[in-house]
């Protein structure tokens, strides 16, 4: 007796069948070959975004500073017994050239004195590194006037 045993063979390769397969998409979901490159695309100009962001906030206080500065110069020389408002506003104009007029552009000065109080203004807006925007700047300095007669 004579057994014969029938083999039946697919036409699908062993490269196709469904668990292979299933394995290499498995494999190619999983490959993160050239995700670090997209999150810098991404990221990098973020980045660069938010230092430059800092930098302008920088110059923004530095600008205030500076008109905080020449404002209370302008008051202590205008506020003084024969002087006059010409003349504090003259001061701060003088002192806002030394520190520098760069940081704070298109700066304007004015200065009122009356009997009681002597007030000095500055206005301005902060130097840009963008271009797009410039943030205001303004400082006011009060003090009180020196009486003309001494009693």
């Amino acid at each position: 007796m004579t057994t014969t045993t029938t083999t039946t063979t697919s036409c699908r390769s062993p490269e196709t069948s469904p668990p292979v397969r299933r394995r290499r998409l498995g494999v190619l979901r999983r490959d993160e070959r050239g995700a670090v490159a997209a999150e810098l695309v991404i990221a990098t100009p973020l980045l660069l975004l938010l230092i430059m962001g800092v930098i302008q906030f920088v110059l923004w206080q530095h600008a205030e500073h500076i008109a905080s500065a020449v404002a209370q110069q302008g008051v202590a020389v205008g506020r003084l017994q024969g002087e006059t408002a010409t003349a504090g506003q003259s001061e701060a104009q003088s002192v806002l050239n030394q520190l520098g007029s760069t940081v704070l552009v298109g700066s304007n000065i004015t200065a009122t004195r009356t009997n009681v109080t002597t007030t000095v203004t500055v206005t301005g807006h902060a130097e840009s590194i963008v271009g797009l925007f410039s943030l205001p700047v303004k400082a006011v300095a009060t003090g009180p006037t020196e009486p003309a007669t001494i009693p």
